[in-house]
């Protein structure tokens, strides 16, 4: 899968898209069908998928935390399943903060494993199996939509306001990672993070086919005390402009602006020459929980870009505050019915 999105992807339809758009055809002919086509495994316990139309940056990680929250609220144990992309481990893990590194689960993993049990596996199969074997009863992935070969028992599909899916494009030409008719196809309900309108029309389209719409934002966990602060902002995340603007909401002074790839892990270079600026011009340093996971403290000068950088801590907040509970109680009811229908398959069939 990509993970760095150009940004003509983002923008409106040029030559550029219109010239790969042939390799585009070719992948969509390739990626929608062996969504519809894929042979699927299923474990016992209830499965949430959160995944998104696009590539990177719509708001997967956090919506699943949410979700995460809401079955713990309801004396749940959830677990969170990933791929773990961005680390080096191709064993099925189970994610310990205390003792494992970006470097070798990825970040996002280690965000996840602070809310829930959290295994990372290439084969999300064997890592469902995993998680049901340490005594979790719901699972929610984080990703694996178009891909993965695990029975979802209901699959919530992310879409960012501000970005929506760029120019429409499948990749290369465009960050859509398969044919939209596919993608609705097997999605059970659509989550507009944001307020804008860019997501509008896909919104539209997925009501007409009966899919419900969620709605909510991004909430930044925070006192609001950088009102006229000089700040660095550092980020590498797969929409940093997402993090800018929240920075600027908190009425700080965007002095400077660091982008990074995504899941970018970050050089000695990198991390003295944020600290020097930031101490030679009386600079803040702020940044992501995504980004601070990924330094590592006994590397170069890591531990004192931890110590010197302020996180911005964010949530996903739904505007029905009984949207999560709906969702979670779809999916225990599709496992139930699942499970019968394996237990009983000639009652199933009446």
């Amino acid at each position: 899968m990509v993970s760095e999105a150009p940004p003509f992807w983002w923008t409106n339809t040029d030559w550029r898209a219109y010239g790969l758009w042939p390799l585009s055809w070719i992948y969509g002919r390739i990626s929608g069908p062996r969504m519809d086509r894929a042979r699927r495994a299923s474990v016992d316990l209830p499965v949430i998928c959160v995944g998104n139309f696009t590539v990177g940056g719509a708001g997967k990680t956090p919506t699943a935390i949410a979700l995460a929250r809401a079955a713990r609220r309801r004396g749940l144990k959830p677990g969170f399943l990933s791929r773990g992309y961005g680390g080096s481990l191709d064993v099925t893990t189970v994610v310990e903060p205390e003792h494992h590194r970006a470097r070798d689960v990825g970040d996002e993993p280690l965000l996840l494993a602070r809310e829930g049990m959290t295994v990372i596996c290439r084969k999300r199969v064997e890592g469902a199996r995993r998680l049901a074997s340490e005594g979790v009863d719901l699972i929610i992935m984080d990703d694996g939509f178009q891909s993965a070969r695990l029975t979802f028992d209901f699959s919530l599909l992310v879409i960012d306001s501000r970005r929506g899916i760029g120019n429409g494009f499948v990749i290369p030409a465009g960050p859509v990672r398969a044919p939209l008719a596919h993608q609705l196809r097997h999605a059970s309900a659509l989550l507009k993070l944001g307020n804008e309108d860019r997501a509008d029309e896909l919104v539209r389209r997925a009501a007409r086919a009966g899919k419900p719409i969620y709605e909510a934002d991004v909430v930044r966990l925070d006192s609001g005390d950088l009102k006229d602060v000089p700040v660095i902002a550092w980020a590498g995340i797969a929409d940093p402009e997402k993090f800018f603007r929240t920075v600027r909401q908190m009425g700080a002074n965007l002095a400077e602006m660091r982008s990074f790839p995504d899941h970018h892990h970050f050089s000695e270079e990198e991390i003295a020459d944020l600290l020097d600026r930031a101490a030679a011009n009386g600079y803040r340093l702020v940044t992501t929980a995504k980004d601070i996971v990924r330094l590592e403290p006994g590397h170069g000068r890591a531990a004192e870009l931890i110590e010197k950088s302020r996180v911005i801590e964010i949530e996903i907040r739904f505007d029905d505050p009984s949207s999560p509970d709906k969702i979670i109680d779809a999916a225990l009811k599709s496992a139930r019915t699942r499970n019968l229908a394996k237990r009983n398959p000639e009652k199933s069939r009446k």
